[in-house]
């Protein structure tokens, strides 16, 4: 079982002299940031020249400066930029202004796992992962609560890395929910693995396969569209606040005996192998080392792939039925709205 630490757990004191640099002010970037200047931390935005997100973080109230500036001024850095990008970042302005003692932080594990961010011999390398988006981690905060924070240390250069990632934990409110300690391989590990196989790749895989399997036996797509994937947030949510088994307790007898006796023929033998060839895909670095070729040379696999995903017919049966249901999207901002960098 993981170890678990709450506010009582943390030392405020190893970070509440730092000074902190976030780079990236998007979903994560603005929540941390702003959730550190609330907690009394001495905290700037580094942004890259002609960011959008500059009048963004100013109308907050939050100093800017441009990433060099940032990371110079700090000695602790919380890299937050796309993971394709940390190496370019890293290299060319965040390792120049490194010096014995610092820390550099970053909000998932992926560019460290994979060699793409390597840090001097004398400088902490820590995770500090919020498990929830941006905008909940700063609503639960503003709120008095936290989101659940996974953390991990890479290089104890100081002998205080743990500590010092459990005090800028507690200090965007994650000790208020609970912080669990973890490795750097097994968090970016199972996050991608869980994205790919479950989360995003699956899920989406599975919906849109069901949806075609109806249309194409004579089913209207509106009826298709509800009941592949519409209906799909009641049972997530059920399961979210109650497990598998409360989800089966609050279904119909006969839409469990469905479950229980046709779902093990869609996630079969076969299934599961393909699960563990993608997990060592994963372990080995094949897939990093693809995503990031694939982001070098323009992406051009990368967007047909997500045109083609955006053409596919349950996406206009989609739009037309939520037009109709407008508390669907009523007072939720668009994810873009808080995702510049």
């Amino acid at each position: 079982m993981a170890n678990v630490y709450y506010e009582k757990d943390a030392d405020r004191s190893l970070i509440a002299d730092r000074k902190v640099a976030v780079i990236g002010y998007g979903s994560q970037g603005h929540a941390h940031a702003l959730n550190l200047r609330d907690s009394g931390i001495d905290v700037r935005v580094g942004l890259r020249e002609g960011s959008s997100s500059a009048a963004k973080a100013e109308a907050a109230g939050l100093t800017v400066r441009s990433v060099d500036e940032a990371a110079a001024e700090a000695d602790l850095v919380m890299l937050l930029a796309p993971d394709t990008e940390h190496k370019a970042i890293f290299d060319a302005h965040i390792a120049p202004h490194l010096r014995d003692g610092d820390a550099l932080f970053v909000g998932h594990g992926f560019s460290v796992r994979f060699g793409q961010v390597v840090a001097p011999a004398g400088v902490d390398v820590a995770l500090v992962a919020p498990k929830g988006p941006g905008h909940l981690v700063r609503r639960t905060y503003t709120e008095g609560g936290g989101v659940p924070c996974l953390i991990a240390v890479a290089q104890d250069a100081t002998g205080n890395a743990h500590g010092l990632a459990l005090a800028y934990a507690d200090a965007i409110g994650g000790t208020r929910a609970g912080v669990l300690d973890t490795t750097f391989e097994e968090e970016t590990e199972t996050d991608l693995f869980g994205e790919q196989v479950v989360l995003c790749g699956g899920l989406t895989a599975l919906v849109q396969a069901g949806f075609e399997t109806l249309v194409e036996a004579g089913y209207q797509p509106e009826s298709a569209y509800f009941e592949c994937l519409h209906e799909l947030k009641l049972i997530v949510d059920l399961m979210y606040e109650q497990g598998i088994a409360g989800m089966r307790y609050s279904i119909s007898d006969t839409a469990e005996y469905g479950d229980l006796t046709r779902g093990p023929r869609i996630i079969n033998d076969a299934v599961r192998a393909e699960m563990k060839a993608i997990l060592e895909e994963i372990r080995s670095g094949k897939f990093a080392e693809e995503w990031i070729a694939e982001s070098t040379s323009g992406r051009a696999n990368f967007n047909r792939l997500r045109e083609e995903g955006a053409r596919h017919p349950i996406e206009k049966v989609g739009a037309e039925l939520r037009a109709m249901m407008p508390w669907i999207t009523a007072g939720k901002q668009r994810v873009q709205d808080v995702s510049g960098g």
